[in-house]
């Protein structure tokens, strides 16, 4: 198996063990009992676990190696999934999703690490295909929940067989990764430092991420509720509306690569902040639900490669690539962790159309943003091997 077909194996199956879990929350909810404000809270505890060990997954691949880290967090992770269905009461639903959600995002961060890492040595864009694949794997998560939701199979019987199933393909897809030499990530550079907080030039491009991840995240939350409550959409035309936001998401992804190595990743970030803008203006200025809904599958389409081309410019600017990416990666978590109730506060306090006015708002700032993208000569790890989309700076 080719390095390149070994990460794309293990961001499918982080993207499906994602999607599986929650696409059981439904069953969560009624089992437990759980009201929609308890709920809210019990699934805040994994953006928070994640914001708190993710600064420490480059030290641990540093100690233990690149390719170790990635398989072990991700063998882990997905050894976890059941566990959040099977605990026996209320209260344990905490500590699991806070758990799940270190794991998710340490692995999160190893993985890019290792995505980043391949796209040098192929001197060619990949991480923007590597995200679609996550995207589709959780999308078919999400069908196959639906799909036993009908043929009322139980969710714990369910993830227990989906754990059983990811397991081998994340140990095969480790496996398949570049060999960790013998002091792991030290003959990049000098080691990760024990906690990771993002330095001057990590914020500077942190900020893209945060925007986009605000724009996702929000969109993601409220648009379900905005087709309903501004929209007048019925159940199945709110459900269409959050489907198409993410499937614009993964065919943009999936077909993202060949943009960047043409225009550069300025140019791609750029563009995809005007159409995300315009499909803001038309949520807003709507006439009917249907033309939210295409608004909403711009949003998508949007902000679809924001995140990969954050990854991949922060990994340029330190001497460890993992260094960088765990510093973009807490700061795009802590977007999706603040996105929520900020717009669900402005849409209580004043209005749903000026919630999306305000992410539209956070979109049209990736404009300005995109050029901190751009390579700088100074960049420690640039010497290394850019890709040609790098090189292109339109």
């Amino acid at each position: 198996m080719t390095h390149h077909r070994a990460i794309a194996l293990l961001f499918a199956v982080h993207g499906v063990a994602a999607g599986s879990l929650y696409s059981s929350l439904p069953w969560l909810q009624g089992h437990f009992g759980l009201s929609a404000g308890t709920l809210g809270l019990v699934l805040l505890c994994q953006p928070i676990g994640a914001f708190v060990a993710m600064p420490t997954a480059a030290r641990l691949a540093h100690r233990i190696g690149e390719r170790r880290a990635t398989g072990l967090l991700i063998a882990l992770w997905v050894l976890l999934l059941p566990v959040p269905v099977l605990v026996p009461g209320q209260a344990w639903l905490y500590a699991a999703f806070a758990v799940f959600g270190m794991l998710a995002g340490m692995s999160d961060v190893v993985m890019n690490g290792q995505g980043v890492s391949i796209e040098r040595r192929l001197g060619r864009s990949i991480i923007s295909g590597l995200h679609g694949l996550w995207c589709t794997g959780s999308l078919i998560a999400g069908a196959l929940g639906i799909l036993a939701a009908r043929l009322d199979v139980d969710p714990r019987l369910r993830l227990l067989v989906v754990a059983a199933a990811l397991l081998p393909l994340a140990a095969l897809g480790a496996r398949g990764l570049p060999a960790d030499a013998p002091r792991g990530l030290a003959q990049a550079g000098p080691p990760p430092r024990r906690f990771v907080l993002p330095g001057r030039a990590v914020l500077a491009i942190g900020a893209v991420g945060f925007c986009g991840t605000f724009v996702e995240g929000a969109t993601g939350s409220w648009s379900g509720v905005y087709l309903t409550r501004v929209a007048h959409a019925g159940p199945a035309l709110a459900t269409a509306g959050f489907t198409l936001f993410n499937l614009a998401m993964a065919l943009t992804r999936l077909s993202g690569d060949r943009a960047v190595r043409r225009f550069g990743a300025v140019a791609v970030v750029r563009v995809g902040a005007s159409a995300a803008v315009a499909g803001g203006l038309l949520v807003v200025t709507a006439p009917d639900a249907w033309v939210c809904v295409l608004g909403l599958a711009l949003i998508g389409a949007g902000i679809a490669l924001n995140v990969p081309l954050v990854f991949s410019a922060a990994s340029r600017v330190h001497a460890s690539p993992g260094e960088g990416v765990a510093g973009v990666a807490t700061l795009t978590y802590a977007a999706s962790l603040v996105s929520p109730p900020i717009v669900g506060a402005i849409a209580g306090g004043l209005s749903y159309p000026a919630a999306f006015v305000l992410i539209t708002a956070f979109a049209a700032a990736m404009l300005p943003l995109a050029g901190r993208l751009r390579p700088t000569p100074a960049a420690p790890a640039e010497s290394a091997a850019q890709t040609p989309g790098d090189l292109v700076t339109r």
